[in-house]
């Protein structure tokens, strides 16, 4: 179920639907039904538990079967952007611009679900470009956090050729929960809590070299145009002038190992001398985005 497009109806009835189902709906958008009773044959709690299932997905395949045969009105351009609590402000000027373009911006809240639901569009086709402003997932991913969404982060744009502008959004952190979860070989690191459920880490210098590396063997990958902005005073809230998380060594590591990783590709890197959050940013990285995608090929 979870290979099929985002809006194909599905409905899946299990003794498992009670639990924790993140593994079963992925970035889909599964309907889950409790089963109440085992599936092993039929009885009266069964009959009206699998009625009422046939009666969900017959109601689904009727609506879904309207809207494929109503009359094409106008739609805009689909365009997914990525953001975090601390990108916000680059994200929603992004957003406003897009919309101004003409697009329908989707935004992604990158927590590991979101960066995987993009992905999932992505490869589905459904999407005119891709602006990445956060790439946080992939901190995640290399060091252990709790927002991962998982090895294959953004690829699957590159993979089908979609316009991409792609940033470097509060990849100075590593996300955990509470405090006391953090494992305890980390000790000695710099932290931020949040809140009391979420608790931030700042990567190191070698930390952000092997990000700049990975991120720029994706896009190295990618069939479709790139550009990669670099924001050289600060890639999130916290890492700015004054802020807990300001290290411009590490970030130093991070754009000279992403610099080097997209050698001789075709993707443009333009260096801004600006923070992420600072006013412009993120309407000229839509701006960039809106000239990738209507440029011919």
């Amino acid at each position: 179920m979870r290979a099929l497009p985002v809006g194909v109806p599905k409905l899946l009835v299990s003794t498992m639907a009670s639990g924790d189902v993140s593994p079963y709906v992925g970035e889909s958008d599964v309907t889950l039904m409790h089963s109440v009773v085992d599936v092993a044959g039929i009885n009266s709690v069964s009959e009206q538990v699998f009625d009422n299932a046939a009666a969900a997905i017959a109601a689904m395949a009727a609506q879904q079967e309207a809207r494929r045969t109503a009359p094409a009105g106008e739609r805009r351009p689909l365009v997914g952007l990525t953001m975090f609590g601390l990108t916000t402000p680059a994200a929603d000027e992004a957003r406003a611009e897009l919309v101004g373009l003409g697009y329908e911006p989707l935004v992604f809240h990158a927590t590991g679900a979101g960066g995987r639901a993009l992905e999932k569009l992505a490869r589905d086709g459904r999407l005119a470009g891709v602006l990445d402003l956060t790439t946080t997932e992939l901190a995640d991913d290399l060091v252990g956090g709790v927002l991962s969404a998982g090895p294959h982060r953004l690829e699957a744009a590159g993979e089908r050729g979609i316009p991409q502008v792609v940033s470097l959004g509060a990849l100075d952190m590593v996300n955990f929960g509470p405090r006391e979860t953090v494992p305890a070989g980390f000790g000695d690191r710099t932290f931020v809590i949040h809140n009391p459920t979420v608790t931030l880490m700042r990567t190191t210098p070698q930390e952000n070299a092997e990000l700049g590396w990975r991120i720029g063997a994706k896009l190295s990958r990618a069939r479709g145009p790139v550009t990669v902005l670099l924001p050289l005073r600060g890639v999130s809230g916290v890492d700015k002038e004054g802020g807990p998380f300001r290290d411009a060594t590490a970030d130093g590591e991070l754009f000279a190992a992403l610099r080097t990783a997209l050698t001789g590709s075709a993707a443009e890197i333009v260096e801004v001398d600006e923070h992420i959050n600072d006013p412009g940013f993120g309407r000229d990285a839509a701006r960039r985005l809106h000239r990738l995608i209507t440029s011919p090929r």
